[in-house]
């Protein structure tokens, strides 16, 4: 009995040490999420209030009153579906051709031994951490050049590129985790490298490609600056860049604008909420190695 007391004291007086520690760090967890979430629910809320008292002083939490009006003015703008067609086009395309070549591109990494390969891996890692201003010109010039500018492939072919080396390198981690010897087996048993890549390494490589392409995705749909500069014409504007026509010589039509934002961030919504366990499948798998 004396020397089993002293092993449960420590536990006895550290406990209640480690509830208090956990009801802390519960208390800012809620206390970030509800500053994270402010602004969405800030942006909902506006969505329903009338003009008059989006512009009053007197802001509240909750609106007085309810209206719907912000968002049948916000669908019966200009130019509606076309920003729909125009964000659809380049956003799909954007991010199924990208994940085509990053996918090709970490299998020869992962697979192959060349020259250079860790000097392109850095290039990649690099090329992430450039700010997207310090290349505005310079895409800008070459595809002014190249005709691309007011045309979809010319902002598709500039999503595509920045989403390629995030994309190879998560992509990658997925494949040096598939041991090579599946390949190999599925190659004895007759199949071509193709057939083995189709049959064996794909299948495993979908939660990557599901990460991958949720990223690819948000930034294509989400993106303003480049789609601002690079397309001038007013059918082919994207959403976001769409967004402006509430802004006239008259002011601003703040209620249409927040019910627009609000009608535009659904779809990018529903997306995550759909495969979001594929997501955090894949972000976890494919940091396990390399």
């Amino acid at each position: 009995m004396s020397a089993s007391a002293p092993t449960n004291a420590p536990a006895q007086v550290l406990r209640p040490d480690r509830r208090r520690n956990r009801l802390g760090y519960n208390i800012l967890a809620l206390v970030t999420a509800g500053l994270m979430a402010f602004p969405v629910y800030w942006l909902i809320v506006s969505s329903l209030r009338p003009n008059h008292e989006i512009r009053s002083y007197d802001q509240t939490l909750w609106p007085s009153s309810l209206t719907f009006d912000n968002f049948a003015r916000a669908v019966k703008q200009d130019n509606f579906a076309t920003a729909i067609q125009s964000s659809l086009i380049v956003s799909i395309t954007a991010v199924l051709g990208g994940m085509i070549i990053a996918t090709l591109a970490a299998l020869a990494i992962g697979r192959f031994r060349f020259f250079g390969r860790k000097a392109l891996m850095m290039v990649m890692i690099l090329v992430q951490m450039l700010p997207p201003t310090a290349m505005l010109i310079p895409i800008y010039l070459q595809l002014n050049a190249m005709g691309g500018i007011d045309e979809y492939w010319g902002l598709i072919v500039v999503y595509l590129v920045s989403t390629l080396p995030f994309a190879t390198i998560m992509i990658r981690g997925f494949v040096i985790n598939i041991p090579v010897e599946l390949e190999e087996s599925a190659m004895v048993d007759g199949c071509t490298r193709m057939g083995a890549f189709r049959r064996v390494i794909f299948p495993l490589l979908a939660p990557g490609l599901a990460a991958a392409s949720i990223f690819a995705l948000v930034n294509a749909w989400n993106e303003y600056l480049f789609a601002y500069i690079l397309i001038n014409d007013n059918s082919k504007y994207t959403l976001n860049v769409w967004l402006m026509t509430f802004t006239t010589e008259r002011g601003t039509d703040y209620g249409a604008l927040m019910a627009a934002s609000t009608l535009i961030s659904i779809p990018v919504v529903i997306f995550f909420m759909i495969i979001q366990g594929k997501m955090a499948t894949g972000l976890t798998s494919g940091a396990v190695k390399g």
